[in-house]
């Protein structure tokens, strides 16, 4: 009998090949690409903000973003990448320094100052506003409430049913960071109950269970068998989640119609599926997602690797 070979794919550009030739420029100090890729991708908000992520995240540590935007100083492009990777850069020397460390509130003045000034570049792009959403939570208090409304009305008037900038609103609402589980919950549910059918906003409410598993294991510094949690993925209320989920976002759509930048999200909702035993759903979306696979959620259950590779064996799919 022929052994299966599968194995899953974790790339980090989530499939987005156009995205990868572009970054290849960045490893040779060259900023073209990048312009040439975003100017390509216009307007198509849920592509524009993964590239721009990712991109970001590449140029974190080299001075790509900078030399693009010397060249070309008028380049709404080119500032809305800068902010991007100062974000990035933020959040980078935070993780490093670790919670509770002195903050380097320059760098995150310097942060909030790019993303600013990229949205007064591009007025139309939703893609600064969540930057500014994501690294204002970074200070300390994080920022007054009325401030935090007044920037996600911006976000929401540009892309209103944004999944990334719903996630960097509840990351800053989560208990890890400035809020409660209670005002987390309350959010992603209320944004999933005004969503269109299709729409990926239902999926908030499965980053906010395993928002408050990591709440729960930081607080028993990392054990993996915390006390109280056994039933965290398979109580009634987290298998109702995933069947509600499931039937508002991806019900009769085509198995193959998985866009890079939504590839995080299914995962999240197939993490989800699998751990709340709704083997009918999770059989659906481990064959939707073939090998595409994410580190996160599975990476907070164990091995990532081995985490999909034993769901989909229980699952009984192959290749």
């Amino acid at each position: 009998m022929a052994r299966d070979r599968f194995a899953p794919d974790f790339d980090p550009d989530c499939g987005d090949r156009t995205l990868t030739d572009a970054s290849h420029d960045i490893v040779i100090g060259r900023w073209q690409g990048l312009r040439d890729l975003l100017r390509a991708t216009g307007p198509e908000w849920l592509a524009r903000g993964h590239r721009v992520r990712m991109l970001a995240q590449a140029c974190a540590s080299s001075s790509t973003a900078e030399t693009w935007l010397a060249a070309e100083p008028r380049s709404a492009d080119a500032m809305v990448l800068r902010a991007a990777t100062e974000t990035a850069r933020a959040f980078n020397v935070a993780i490093a320094a670790g919670r509770g460390a002195p903050i380097d509130q320059h760098r995150i003045d310097a942060a909030v100052t790019a993303c600013l000034q990229a949205a007064d570049a591009y007025l139309d792009d939703p893609t600064p506003w969540i930057s500014l959403i994501s690294v204002a939570r970074l200070y300390p208090q994080g920022v007054r409430r009325q401030e935090l409304a007044r920037w996600w009305d911006e976000l929401h008037q540009r892309d209103p049913y944004s999944v990334e900038g719903h996630l960097q609103v509840l990351h800053s609402y989560s208990a890890r960071w400035h809020g409660t589980h209670g005002l987390m919950y309350d959010f992603a549910r209320d944004a999933a109950g005004v969503a269109p059918q299709g729409c990926a906003l239902p999926v908030l409410v499965q980053y906010a269970r395993v928002e408050e598993y990591r709440y729960a294991l930081d607080a028993a510094k990392g054990a993996q068998t915390t006390v109280g949690l056994g039933q965290h993925w398979n109580n009634d209320g987290a298998v109702s989640d995933v069947r509600r989920t499931w039937e508002r976002w991806i019900t009769g759509r085509p198995e193959s119609a998985v866009a890079p930048g939504e590839l995080r999200d299914l995962n999240y909702l197939a993490h989800a599926a699998c751990n709340a035993g709704a083997k009918d759903i999770s059989t659906a979306l481990m064959r939707m997602l073939g090998p595409r696979a994410t580190r996160t959620p599975w990476s907070y259950t164990g091995d990532p690797g081995q985490q999909f590779i034993k769901w989909r064996k229980d699952l009984r799919l192959r290749g």
